[in-house]
């Protein structure tokens, strides 16, 4: 069985290749998935029941739209077709023109954001990409919730961001994408509508020895810290 080694070229980043695969009438199309997409090693499935095993150099990254096999004598060619998860992009351009202080506020308002629910991010020059890892609604709300002045915030399509990532880059954003549980979310949002107050209370023994309890108060229930 042939083992496929080596990207001959893109349909989406070259208008010659793009050409090439529309001018033969067998195109098998191999559809990875946001984890399958980060191997350099795998077997594909075409979506004509073909198996194509796939060995890159290591670190290799594959983008939507590579192509691992073209015949123009056969009149047959096979095409990588990434299916990813949006993407939340967060872009801090628009702070470059305010004071140093500003900035780090702003900076650390969002970081505390996105901390706060366990996302996990990575930074790209002025943009902070977020995978998608609960609903897109839950996602909009928190961020517009916080209102970080001079920060807009978008989804785009995984696709999009990739070309532009290293490899472990991309398993930040789409390794764990879709298999972590909503109950983090839910888990926030409900201590967060909570009023919290901590009270530090001192016992002495009558022995010379004093010790203390923190209480942690939630709307009225208390849970002992100690």
């Amino acid at each position: 069985m042939q083992v496929y080694s080596e990207i001959l070229g893109n349909i989406n980043l070259s208008p010659e290749w793009k050409e090439k695969i529309e001018s033969v009438p067998n195109v098998e199309n191999i559809h990875l998935d946001q984890w399958m997409a980060q191997k350099s090693r795998f077997l594909g499935r075409g979506d004509k029941g073909g198996e194509y095993p796939v060995a890159l150099k290591r670190q290799s990254q594959v983008k939507d739209g590579d192509v691992i096999y073209y015949n123009p004598d056969e009149g047959r060619a096979v095409v990588l077709r990434l299916d990813l998860s949006p993407v939340l992009e967060i872009d801090l351009g628009a702070l470059a023109k305010e004071q140093p202080e500003t900035i780090i506020r702003h900076a650390v308002e969002l970081g505390h954001a996105i901390g706060n629910q366990h996302w996990p991010a990575v930074v790209k020059g002025t943009k902070v990409y977020v995978p998608l890892t609960v609903d897109k609604k839950v996602m909009l709300s928190v961020m517009e919730t916080h209102h970080i002045e001079d920060i807009s915030f978008r989804f785009v399509q995984g696709t999009e961001v990739i070309p532009y990532l290293a490899p472990h880059e991309v398993r930040r954003l789409f390794g764990g994408a879709g298999h972590e549980s909503h109950s983090h979310e839910h888990v926030h949002a409900d201590l967060n509508s909570l009023h919290h107050h901590s009270h530090v209370i001192m016992h002495d023994h009558g022995d010379g020895h004093v010790h203390t309890h923190v209480i942690d108060d939630y709307d009225g229930e208390k849970y002992p810290v100690c």
